[in-house]
Formats: C-alpha cells, structure tokens, sequence
C-alpha cells in the first residue's frame, strides 16, 4: 500500500470543491510567490541573524553572505528538479540532507578545534535537525 502511494506523480487533477477552476488555477500559480517569499524571508533571517553585532552576540568577524544569489553561488546543492515518483523526491531528500550533513560536520569538528564552542553547537544542533531528517525521510520509503 505505501509503494503505491510513493509512485504517485504531481499532476492537476479534477476538484470539485466548489472553488472555480480558474481562481483555483490563478491561487495555485501565486502560491509560489508565498513559497518564494517565505523562504527568502527565512534565509534573511538566518543571514541577518549570523551577522548581528553587539554586547549581547559573539561574532566571528566576517560577514556570511547577505544576497539569496551569494548564498546559491556557494551552495552544494542544486535546485528542485521534476522528479518520477513521490520516492525519487523522498531520496533526493536523504541524498540532500546527507550532504549537508557532510559538510555541516567538516565545519563543526574546525570550529571546536578552533574553540569555538558557540559555533560548534549551533553546528551540532544542525546535525541534529538534518539527521533526524534522514532518519525520518528513510522511514518512509523503507
């Protein structure tokens, strides 16, 4: 019964919730200006939050990147492609996740060499997040 359910493909489908088609048709294309808004906002907010200054946070010295485009020219992964079925999506989220993972712990072990702790946990608490991840990811297409 899962595997069924992991074949499935994206793909429009008749609704009949009593919402016209084409509004439903015009909601959904601007649903991705939501998600793109969304996620811009998260990732300011996480480039502004590494880069804050004063008495109450310890920075490193140097700035990370503060333009989404800067961000992408330094990331590993790569963007969301159309994939064949619901598992292919669920595996290239494993395979995503562990990469992170990778690099994440390549970062965490120079920052507690370095002694600095701050960052290592926030690296560690990373970790945490991305393996739980994996772990539940591979439950579901195990």
């Amino acid at each position: 019964m899962t595997t069924n359910v992991l074949q499935s493909k994206p793909s429009e489908t008749a609704v009949n919730t009593g919402l016209d088609a084409s509004a439903r048709q015009e909601i959904s294309s601007q649903l991705g200006q939501v998600l793109g808004d969304t996620y811009m906002l998260l990732v300011k907010t996480h480039v502004y939050h590494w880069n804050v200054v004063g008495p109450l946070f310890i920075a490193l010295g140097f700035v990370t990147p503060l333009s989404f485009a800067s961000m992408i020219k330094q990331a590993d992964l790569t963007e969301a492609k159309t994939a064949a079925s619901a598992e292919a999506m669920v595996e290239t989220l494993v395979a995503d996740h562990e990469a992170i993972v990778r690099s994440v712990r390549d970062i965490a072990i120079k920052a507690e060499k370095a002694d600095d702790f701050v960052t290592h946990d926030l690296l560690v608490a990373r970790l945490t997040f991305h393996e739980k991840a994996i772990w539940m990811l591979r439950a579901i297409v195990s």
